[in-house]
């Protein structure tokens, strides 16, 4: 009786320890509220890529006011884990995506596909760092996320992570990056390091389009075997990226640069025209590009940031730095370059409410067909009321205005927007 009552504790025991070895969280965020937007710009076929515009209707003006989803966090599931290996040794995953809580379609993140935030795995080993393989987000945005006094949120008026009034992120940096290795480092004396490299490489060879109709007649057969007939190619997108942050006490620095190459050698003729939003604070320009090669694309997309906080225990103060260029290399007189900063406040009045407030400025420049330049300004006030350890009140209001914008044709106008936004996040 003693050996079974022993035999049974040691199995318990083991069951016990086994479970404690690994674990597997579920988490997420939802947040819904009202928001109303007055912007004004390019009209949306020039935004687009449309026609160029022209002193007529180089200004146009929307107003817009909805319920909605993700103003200070955008919705999503999430699923973590970790399992202990032993030796200091363990394995991590992590598997986000994105939720559409007011739409239809739960994950409708652009059509009805599941939108991956990030999804990786890897190995921690204690005292070293971890390092993990998926689509994650690079050493700029997870730097900007920890040094941002608007916490990233969604809403107009931040030039270091700008919106453009449509819930459309302006592409003032590249936020991830899938089929990517990222190393980071234990903090060693205060610093911690950052590695990030990615590739995607493919090389195919194409004999006729899937669509192209097999025996086209004669007075088609010439237009039919221009479309239909190519070379293939290859098509080169990688990229990496560095980062270093230091933490004493009160304060957290930090500085990041990344660099992505996206080359395409094919028979298809391209432009290189405005990426959107690159303009000011979530203004976007027209095309501006013109055809830069008959056999593809071969761009250099690079970026640098440099981010700062000092808790001063009633609050903390922000400050940050943004830069990004994007150059054609076939023609590095054509090239588009964004850069900002910004001053930013966080603190407590009282336990349950809590503000933040920033304020910045920034630059637009291209050189190419126009030339096209902007000088903008951003600025965003918010709170939260705070009713439980998940579950907050919200209120935004942010405004940006982006001034001296020359176009295509040589049209000049100001531009910019406002924005409210009142919601309840609750996260779990």
């Amino acid at each position: 009786m003693k050996k079974s009552l022993f035999a049974i504790a040691a199995v318990t025991a083991f069951a016990g320890a086994a479970q404690a070895q690994s674990s597997v969280t579920v988490y997420g965020i939802l947040d819904v509220g009202f928001t109303g937007t007055s912007a004004r710009g390019v009209p949306s076929s020039a935004a687009s890529g449309g026609s160029p515009v022209s002193a007529a209707t180089a200004v146009g003006k929307a107003q817009t006011a909805s319920f909605g989803s993700g103003a200070e966090t955008t919705p999503r599931l999430g699923f973590r884990g970790t399992e202990d290996l032993g030796g200091g040794t363990s394995a991590f995953f992590t598997v986000e995506v994105q939720l559409a809580p007011t739409s239809s379609n739960l994950f409708a993140a652009g059509g009805e596909n599941t939108f991956n935030r990030q999804t990786f795995v890897g190995l921690r080993q204690k005292g070293i760092g971890n390092a993990s393989i998926g689509t994650q987000y690079t050493p700029i945005f997870n730097l900007l996320a920890a040094t941002d006094p608007g916490q990233t949120n969604n809403a107009v008026g931040s030039v270091i992570y700008p919106q453009g009034g449509n819930g459309v992120t302006s592409n003032a940096l590249i936020v991830r990056q899938n089929n990517s290795i990222r190393f980071e480092s234990d903090r060693f004396s205060g610093l911690q390091f950052v590695g990030f490299y990615s590739q995607n490489n493919a090389d195919s060879n194409q004999t006729r389009a899937s669509n192209t109709a097999v025996n086209p007649t004669a007075a088609t057969a010439s237009s039919a075997a221009v479309s239909a007939i190519g070379t293939g190619g290859t098509a080169n997108n990688s990229g990496g990226g560095v980062g270093i942050n230091f933490q004493h006490k009160q304060l957290y620095i930090g500085a990041a640069y990344q660099v992505f190459k996206n080359e395409t050698d094919s028979t298809v003729g391209t432009t290189l025209g405005t990426v959107a939003g690159i303009g000011g604070s979530g203004v976007v320009l027209p095309t501006t590009g013109t055809a830069v090669a008959t056999n593809g694309n071969n761009i250099t997309d690079s970026g640098a940031f440099v981010g700062a906080v000092y808790d001063f225990g009633i609050l903390k103060a922000y400050a940050n730095y943004v830069n990004r260029k994007i150059t054609n290399n076939l023609n590095t007189n054509q090239y588009l370059k964004r850069s900002a900063q910004q001053l930013g406040v966080r603190g407590n009045w009282t336990p349950k409410i809590e503000s933040w407030a920033s304020v910045g400025n920034g630059s637009y420049q291209a050189f190419g067909a126009n030339e096209p330049t902007s000088s903008f300004t951003g600025y965003q006030l918010g709170t939260n009321y705070i009713l439980s350890k998940r579950t907050n009140l919200y209120a935004i209001y942010g405004a940006t205005q982006s001034s001296n914008v020359t176009t295509v044709g040589g049209v000049n106008y100001s531009a910019g927007a406002s924005q409210y936004s009142l919601g309840v996040r609750h996260t779990f």
